[in-house]
């Protein structure tokens, strides 16, 4: 049984005090749920401050949204995985869009990312999916399968240790999202891709994201191809996302 995993994305926002002081009215209202977690990808500056609030939480992780390959040296401004780590991350996304269409990083980057954060036993969150021209040119598939090719040559066991995002790029902060049925089909692809690659697909957590909001999170997290959401601006603000982790399918 996958578990669900409600993931917040806080991007370039909430430094220490301000995720400190998040953290405490989320942990006001928050109630842990079975088979059920939620984790919070930080911004670095704000791995330890989160890793300090949610010490005594329940089914909560903390990650960070971006790593480099190399475990030290002279990479100025980067953040390896044994430093994330050391603050209290066990999580990392890895090839976000931001990343990919804003900071250029390339497919074969994030393949360096993902093996790095899997040495190191932190889960990689590897982030894929199409720009809206692909998108209307009926690449959606073919443009999956090329970022996810990244982990070719992964053996069974750590392929099992990953988590997948889909976030459709003309979906993020936009106010339009793929609807459950269009997700759940790329997300059953993206399985059946998985299953080429040597992974029990039933086993690998894929969780969809592109503004998801309380008022469709549980049409989205009702469809039984979608493990979970990655939310970005739905999640700076503790109401809005304390409703979408009690969100119910049912």
């Amino acid at each position: 049984m996958r578990p669900l995993i409600l993931a917040a994305n806080w991007k370039m926002h909430l430094g220490p005090a301000g995720a400190a002081a998040f953290l405490r009215e989320f942990l006001a209202g928050y109630h842990p749920a079975s088979n059920r977690e939620v984790w919070f990808f930080v911004p670095s500056v704000s791995v330890a401050a989160a890793a300090a609030a949610l010490r005594d939480a329940t089914a909560v992780r903390v990650g960070v949204q971006n790593v480099y390959w190399e475990p030290k040296g002279a990479f100025t401004g980067e953040t390896s995985v044994p430093m994330a780590v050391e603050a209290g991350a066990s999580a990392a996304l890895v090839g976000h869009s931001e990343r990919r269409h804003v900071f250029g990083e390339t497919d074969a980057e994030t393949g360096l990312k993902v093996r790095a954060l899997l040495a190191a036993d932190v889960i990689p969150v590897l982030c894929v999916g199409e720009t809206l021209a692909e998108r209307e040119r009926d690449q959606t598939l073919s443009v999956v399968r090329r970022q996810l090719a990244v982990l070719d040559g992964l053996d069974r066991a750590a392929l099992a240790r990953l988590v997948i995002a889909y976030e459709p790029v003309w979906a993020i902060g936009t106010g339009r999202n793929a609807t459950p049925a269009d997700a759940a089909q790329v997300h059953a692809a993206i399985r059946t891709h998985l299953g080429t690659l040597g992974a029990a697909g039933d086993h690998v957590p894929i969780l969809y994201g592109g503004s998801v909001k309380p008022g469709n999170a549980a049409e989205l997290i009702g469809e039984s191809e979608i493990d979970g959401l990655l939310v970005g601006g739905a999640s700076l603000d503790p109401a809005s996302w304390l409703a979408i982790v009690g969100a119910r399918s049912d």
